[in-house]
């Protein structure tokens, strides 16, 4: 009976060990596989930074494109000056390669009366009026100091009528952009034609380019208003003409002389230096 105990406890013992063996095993198996397992993953990849090369030749790039970037600085059209000759107003003109938003009514209402207030204004018509009064262009008007003062104020009072119509009314009504876009490169046949034609072409306020209402129409309404201070013998048909044909011609002539005085006056400076 005792060895029969022995017996029996012998198996219990040996039960629980087949019973605990199996899970050591399998666990430690388990173990091993984990660690073979995560030495076999690779490690996450970490943020490297490029190698030498790649960034001195990256560095390099910027300094590579310089003399382009600064070629074609160099080859910038000149800007359109506030005035010419340190005179004349020039805020009607707009630098090559600049688009603006087209102007407010109030704007264009300003640059009209720049234009016609400004200092160069009074200049300009008392030269031409000298010029008129020695010329006797109109006979029916005075010689002398009372003659070349009507001349002066008839020429003045030209001037600004067409400022504002030609610059602020018409625009406003036809919404249109009456400053001049100087092209800056090309050929002087080429930006002579573009600079006359802008007589008859303008962009719109949408910055497409439209028949030119504004400066026709503005001119011929205001050669119609002088002819109530001029004298008879100019209030004709023949007359009229002459003198609008004179005002369309003359701002042509000025749009070309904006386009290239930029030009001429950079010339100008360099040969200075």
């Amino acid at each position: 009976m005792r060895f029969n105990r022995w017996l029996i406890a012998g198996q219990v013992v040996w039960c629980l060990t087949l019973l605990v063996l199996p899970e050591h095993v399998v666990s430690q198996q388990l173990g091993s596989n984990d660690v073979v397992a995560s030495a076999s993953l690779p490690d996450a990849p970490e943020p490297q930074s490029p190698p030498a090369q790649s960034q001195s030749s990256s560095q390099s790039q910027p300094a590579a494109q310089t003399p382009e970037t600064n070629s074609t600085a160099n080859h910038k059209p000149p800007p359109q000056p506030k005035r010419i000759l340190g005179i004349m107003p020039n805020y009607r003109a707009v630098s090559a390669g600049e688009i603006p938003p087209p102007p407010t009514p109030r704007e264009a209402f300003m640059v009209a009366t720049k234009n016609s207030f400004d200092y160069s204004a009074f200049v300009f018509v008392g030269v031409t009026s000298l010029l008129a009064e020695g010329s006797n262009a109109h006979s029916q008007l005075d010689k002398g100091v009372g003659g070349y003062w009507a001349y002066y104020w008839r020429g003045y009072l030209d001037k600004t009528d067409g400022n504002y119509w030609v610059d602020w009314v018409m625009p406003t009504v036809f919404h249109q952009d009456e400053r001049y876009y100087a092209m800056g490169e090309g050929g002087i046949w080429k930006r002579g034609v573009y600079a006359a034609s802008r007589e008859l072409i303008t962009p719109n306020s949408h910055g497409k380019n439209s028949f030119n209402a504004s400066e026709l129409l503005g001119r011929g309404v205001s050669q119609a208003i002088s002819l109530a201070y001029y004298p008879s013998q100019t209030q004709t048909a023949s007359a009229f003409g002459q003198k609008y044909a004179y005002a369309v011609g003359r701002d042509a002539l000025t749009n070309v002389f904006r386009e290239f005085w930029p030009d001429i006056s950079q010339r100008l400076v360099h040969r200075h230096h």
